[in-house]
């Protein structure tokens, strides 16, 4: 497939990497304005780093935009009078609806909305897809490509925002319950980088389970919790002080934020 990813920063790199590791190109181009964080891919063959969209355009099937949505509307006056029928739009910008992208594209252009999260870059990526009504005719297309990268939901638009928030910034919210683990192991003793290693690993081991035996949290920790133990004593007190109420609260949090954007 001929790829090009307008924009390529940090997500966009890690699609680059992802798509890198899967043979998924046979080639892809590389934008930025400033080209010194994507010096790395020059000895690449199959990659070409550039600062000229309309050539990236020309010469790809498949363009994912991963702009900032402040920099959609100049990239995409830039490139709109060289899109012809074969290419499809992949977009990844917080936010910016179908709708919004069909204004300066029109109305008959493929477009794809993705929201992959940076696990991408290690083909781990929950990616959330949906598409315009000409886009159906790709929505294969996108999911075999964002599968090959990890796995992908296609969902309703208008549950685009609600994706967002739980995988695409679930990342950090996950990382931040990992780095909690580990800074409590601290406490109890372990030097820091043990404690990393094994909170991660317990972390695994949870998801595992879960995925292992198809079943419910809940299922997994009546399997740990013993009467009067220690598990369940510390879960009481991690209520107590409000740990799955601060989680729905960060998630409603973000889930108004990127409400905000979106209707910007």
């Amino acid at each position: 497939m001929k790829i090009s990813i307008l924009g390529t920063g940090n997500l966009g790199s890690s699609i680059a990497s992802g798509l890198l590791e899967k043979n998924m190109i046979t080639q892809l181009f590389l934008t930025k304005k400033n080209l010194s964080t994507l010096y790395k891919w020059e000895k690449v063959p199959e990659i070409k780093i550039t600062t000229n969209n309309v050539n990236a355009v020309k010469n790809s099937d498949i363009i994912i935009i991963c702009v900032q949505p402040s920099q959609f509307e100049n990239i995409a006056n830039e490139i709109k009078d060289y899109l012809t029928d074969r290419h499809t739009i992949i977009s990844t910008i917080t936010g910016l609806s179908i709708k919004k992208i069909e204004k300066f594209f029109g109305a008959k252009t493929n477009v794809i909305r993705a929201m992959p999260n940076t696990a991408i870059s290690i083909g781990k990526s929950t990616t959330c897809i949906c598409n315009n009504k000409y886009g159906k005719y790709k929505i294969e297309l996108a999911e075999s490509i964002f599968n090959s990268l990890g796995e992908t939901f296609i969902i309703n638009e208008n549950d685009m925002q609600a994706a967002t928030v739980l995988c695409a910034s679930g990342i950090a919210f996950w990382m931040r319950l990992i780095r909690s683990t580990a800074q409590g192991g601290v406490q109890l003793g372990f030097e820091s980088n043990k404690s990393l290693k094994m909170s991660i690993s317990t972390a695994l081991g949870a998801v595992s389970l879960l995925m292992n035996n198809k079943s419910h949290p809940e299922q997994e920790i009546d399997r740990v919790t013993t009467p009067s133990g220690c598990t369940i004593k510390g879960l009481i007190e991690m209520e107590h002080h409000g740990l799955s109420s601060a989680l729905i609260s960060g998630l409603s949090s973000s889930f108004e934020k990127i409400n905000q954007i979106s209707s910007k």
